[in-house]
């Protein structure tokens, strides 16, 4: 299972809106098949493990990480490939909760005489894969917040320099979480202060991310470097339902309207828009604005902190925007899960509490 959960893994950012599953086959000991949901989410782990373990899968023992399908979409159902490969034993360790699948995928295997042995490792297979979960459980991606300031908490100076308060080997580490995400979120002020690509850079990594900006207006400069790219690296606007988005559109842009909240686009309503339109793990680099809005929403379920060792004083920029909390007991609180020196500054892991 240990080996499966790391195939599965290796799926992040790169399945949606499928689950980042692993799958391992077993006979007499040895390995004879594994697999992972495929990029873009077919074929199903299961089926990439049994095409390896060829006729070696009867009676073997199959590890999975997640409940087998047992719905027919663009395949067939993985629980069906297992009973017809003769399968004798099949080990998982997450229940799948959609409604297509809850139990069902487990029940035609026993029905078929395989033994199901369920709960290996649950919480690390329900870590991996929190995505999938969060958004058939809360109709929403898992949202993981980005934030990089100085010792006082400054993201930029008062002249608006932000270039570059971290170090290089920390800005390599956040290309390499964009990669593990399926989407990366900027609010439209970080857009037109940065002009930023928001692609994964470095790693020789062909799939982007999709690129999501937050902007009420979409008043984003049509020439700007996510305006040039629109055609080639998916870019998706979420923006007031009044707004013509027929400019970007025309460039290759998808339009997600929203509803407001407090003067500002609902960020409920925008990840609950991005779920509906399949993305699974969100990461949000900001800014200030955009950040506030999540906590005070308590929509973040991770927070990765980069502090680096200078400090810029009280004439900066914040790295959060005004929450409007008055008492200490209405501020978000997260656990810390992690601490880590990623070359000349501190990464600290936060996340939603239980």
């Amino acid at each position: 299972m240990v080996l499966a959960l790391s195939l599965g893994r290796r799926g992040l950012g790169r399945v949606w809106p499928n689950p980042n599953v692993g799958c391992v086959i077993v006979a007499q000991g040895r390995i004879v098949g594994r697999g992972r949901t495929a990029d873009g989410g077919r074929p199903h782990a299961e089926t990439q493990a049994l095409a390896q373990a060829g006729a070696q899968a009867r009676g073997a023992t199959a590890y999975v990480t997640l409940e087998p399908c047992a719905h027919h979409g663009r395949t067939p159902p993985c629980a069906e490939a297992l009973v017809a490969a003769g399968v004798a034993r099949v080990v998982v360790a997450a229940h799948d909760p959609d409604p297509r699948v809850a139990g069902r995928g487990i029940a035609r295997l026993r029905v078929a005489g395989i033994t199901v042995e369920t709960g290996l490792m649950v919480d690390e297979a329900r870590r991996d894969l929190s995505g999938f979960l969060s958004r058939i459980e809360r109709g929403r991606p898992f949202v993981t917040l980005k934030l990089a300031a100085s010792l006082d908490g400054r993201i930029a100076t008062g002249t608006g320099e932000s270039r570059w308060i971290t170090g290089p080997r920390a800005r390599a580490r956040v290309h390499m979480m964009r990669a593990r995400h399926d989407a990366v979120m900027v609010g439209g002020g970080t857009a037109r202060a940065d002009d930023p690509m928001l692609t994964v850079r470095g790693l020789g990594i062909e799939r982007q991310p999709v690129r999501v900006v937050v902007s009420r207006r979409l008043d984003l400069p049509l020439d700007g470097a996510l305006a040039r790219s629109a055609a080639t690296v998916p870019l998706w606007l979420c923006h007031e339902t009044s707004v013509d988005a027929a400019p970007w559109t025309a460039q290759g842009a998808v339009s997600l309207p929203c509803t407001l909240a407090n003067g500002q686009v609902d960020v409920s309503a925008a990840l609950a828009a991005l779920g509906e339109a399949g993305l699974t793990r969100v990461f949000c680099e900001g800014g200030a604005a955009l950040a506030a809005s999540l906590l005070a929403a308590d929509l973040v379920d991770e927070l990765a902190l980069f502090t680096a060792g200078c400090a810029i004083g009280a004439e900066g920029t914040p790295a959060l925007a005004a929450m409007g909390i008055d008492r200490l007991g209405n501020a978000p609180r997260l656990e810390l899960a992690a601490q880590e020196r990623v070359g000349a500054d501190l990464m600290s892991l936060w996340r939603r509490p239980g």
